[in-house]
């Protein structure tokens, strides 16, 4: 299981190379507050001085420290494996920054953490971007520690005014990985109970299965006091423990004093004043601790983290597959989006394309239903004697007659009135032209969020207005088409036409033939006889007092009464309408005859339109553009100049990035994938 945190390390050299942080790897993270002595434990832990110090935030971005176990024996083969020369020391270190460059001078080491700080954190700033740093010494435990900058309150001298904000957002961030054990550095001369470490590790790990909290500086608390109880878990518990350990000072620093020598001190204090607790206590136990933690925290998530990486491959590339190649025959290429689109196009409204919506209808489907369910609702929705009253049909009647007495209903009434409701159905019909128009731009759009248009947005929009123009040129010819339908029907009223059934019958009740009307006809001829006044001596006095009055309309000269005794007289306005009256028995049956031969004539018509309509659409709109789509994007953006290809194929800045990200993160994966198919079953056991 030793090998667990040297590939833990590769993962991190691969995925730190693409500044991916979508892969939570295993790690320690170090927090504490600024003094609290994580420098000193952290370099207790090397046995070496390394890191920066001074007044204020030193630390200002994370360090990823790498420890590495190397044996003097094994130093030339690990060096032969990095790829690097054999050093004269046995303790040597790497930035992966600086990949070439060995540094066994630790005071070296210092002083290029803080070149590379200010170089990106600048003098007090905060910066998120990591340093890491290699070293390989025969006197460390392989190990990963993470040292964030040491919590702050308020901003001193040149500082931003919002560094506190600053830092607890860049250690929330790091500790609220899941996989991350979190190492709580308090002082022991506070109260532990105020400690901020242990109050950011409470917020993302409640339970604290993932925290490890330290407790520095035992050897300068208060006479009289010590810290049995908070190193027991007496006074807050926290579940991986609690570790006392002892820093050197700020004196012993200055005089430069050994590290080995300050371990010594740090275990004969132990056992004088913790003799109970001395050997769960101290550095040694706490680095072996650590790397236990580690090891076995990370057999713990490498299943969840193979899983997840396996995932992601299989994202990452569908990415790149959808960004594409680099382009190398910029009119081929041009060609092939054409013919792509134009066949997606033509698919869509076949019903055949390959990604079919499940939300929608789109493309054929709702053409169809425009058809047969939108057009077919508004024509069924027209009743053939709207605005068509009795009252308007017998005036078409009686202008139809002129001066004359008709014995018989005029056929010019007839098609005068069905004209008029036959004009109806051309409004209807130009907006199903309309709705199929607005149905192919909206396929443009469909077939438009192929990958090829993301890429080349500049295509995309020159394709788009091809098409549009096409179909703007059609539209206007497809609108007289459909009108012309509705003209022809205009053009010839065919009483002859096999489907009018009630003209015939309606020709047989007046010929005689049926003899309910005829006796209805003899009826009416005595009522005409009553309607004459001949017998009727009221119907004189309004004559002689009214002036003539002729079939029901008096002359225009004369003003109007309502006779009540006769119920049958027509109410006289201006000579021009007729006003609501009841009407004779013959103007009732020639209306009611009128009435039938426009219902059944318009639904005859009705019946064409429905039909011809979408057949004209399909012909003159619909199947136009998919025979004409292709040639008419080749004709008007392949054949054109190199410089125009170059042009609609100048892929965005934008997405060339995207892709070159997203294939350093398939190849970071990959190499991931291998580092880990190099963990036997037995490592993690």
């Amino acid at each position: 299981m030793d090998a667990l945190i040297p590939i833990l390390n590769k993962l991190q050299d691969v995925f730190n190379t693409v500044g991916s942080e979508t892969i939570q790897l295993p790690q320690i993270v170090v927090v504490g507050s600024q003094s609290a002595g994580k420098s000193s434990v952290i370099e207790n832990i090397v046995g070496r001085d390394f890191l920066p110090r001074g007044i204020g935030i030193v630390t200002r971005r994370p360090l990823t420290l790498q420890l590495v176990y190397t044996p003097a024996e094994d130093k030339e083969i690990r060096c032969q494996h990095l790829g690097i020369p054999v050093p004269n020391q046995n303790e040597f270190a790497l930035f992966a920054h600086q990949k070439d460059k060995i540094y066994t001078d630790f005071n070296e080491i210092r002083q290029e953490i803080e070149a590379e700080t200010e170089r990106l954190g600048g003098k007090k700033n905060i910066s998120k971007e990591p340093i890491t740093l290699k070293i390989y010494s025969p006197k460390v435990v392989t190990l990963t520690l993470i040292d964030l900058p040491g919590i702050t309150k308020i901003p001193v001298e040149d500082q931003p005014a919002d560094i506190e904000q600053q830092v607890r957002d860049l250690i929330l961030h790091y500790i609220s990985n899941p996989n991350a054990i979190i190492l709580a550095i308090t002082p022991a001369n506070i109260d532990f109970s105020t400690s901020e470490a242990v109050k950011f590790a409470k917020e993302v790990d409640p339970e604290g299965r993932r925290t490890l909290a330290v407790l520095t500086k035992l050897d300068l608390m208060d006479r009289g006091t010590d810290a049995y109880d908070v190193l027991c878990g007496r006074i807050i518990p926290v579940k991986l423990g609690i570790i006392g350990v002892i820093n050197r000072s700020q004196e012993d620093i200055l005089q430069k004093k050994p590290i080995e020598e300050a371990l010594r001190y740090e275990s004969a204090f132990l056992q004088k004043t913790y003799p109970s607790i001395a050997n769960r206590n101290g550095t040694p136990f706490l680095a072996k601790t650590l790397n236990r933690l580690l090891m076995h925290h990370i057999r713990d998530c490498l299943p969840s983290l193979k899983a997840r990486m396996n995932q992601m491959v299989s994202h990452f590339q569908t990415l790149v597959n959808s960004f594409g190649e680099p382009i190398e025959d910029k009119g081929r290429l041009l060609l092939q989006i054409i013919t792509k689109f134009a066949s997606n196009y033509c698919a869509t409204i076949e019903g055949t394309a390959k990604n079919i919506e499940v939300s929608e209808l789109c493309g054929g489907a709702r053409i169809c239903y425009i058809f047969h369910e939108t057009f077919a609702r508004a024509l069924e929705s027209i009743n053939p004697m709207d605005n068509l009253t009795k009252f308007d049909i017998l005036t078409a009647i009686r202008n139809a007659n002129g001066s004359r007495p008709a014995l018989f209903v005029p056929e010019i009434s007839f098609e005068l009135l069905v004209k008029r409701q036959i004009k109806r159905l051309e409004d209807p019909s130009l907006r199903c032209v309309e709705l199929v128009h607005e149905e192919l731009q909206r396929i443009i759009q469909h077939c438009g969020a192929q990958q090829e248009f993301i890429r080349f947005p500049r295509l995309h929009e020159k394709i788009v207005d091809v098409v549009a123009q096409l179909l703007r040129r059609r539209l206007p010819e497809t609108n007289r088409m459909v009108e012309n339908l509705v003209g022809i029907e205009l053009a010839y009223i065919n009483t002859k036409h096999p489907d009018f059934h009630e003209a015939g019958i309606i020709h047989k009740a007046l010929t005689g033939e049926d003899t309910t009307l005829t006796a209805s006809k003899q009826d009416n001829r005595m009522t005409d006889e009553t309607t004459l006044g001949r017998s009727n001596p009221s119907n004189q006095v309004l004559t002689q007092r009214n002036g003539p009055v002729a079939n029901g309309i008096q002359s225009p000269t004369h003003s109007s009464h309502v006779v009540n005794s006769s119920p049958i007289m027509a109410p006289l306005g201006d000579g021009t309408t007729i006003n609501t009256r009841k009407l004779s028995q013959r103007e009732q049956r020639d209306c009611d005859v009128i009435e039938r031969l426009i219902r059944s004539y318009f639904f005859i018509v009705r019946k064409n339109i429905q039909d011809s309509v979408p057949k004209a659409i399909m012909h003159f709109l619909v199947n136009f553009i998919k025979d004409q789509l292709q040639s008419e994007l080749v004709a008007l953006l392949y054949k054109t100049s190199t410089n125009e290809h170059e042009d609609l194929l100048n892929e965005s800045s934008h997405i060339a990035q995207r892709r070159k990200d997203a294939q350093e993160m398939l190849e970071a994966l990959h190499k991931a994938n291998q580092i880990i198919s190099e963990v036997r079953e037995a490592h993690l056991w």
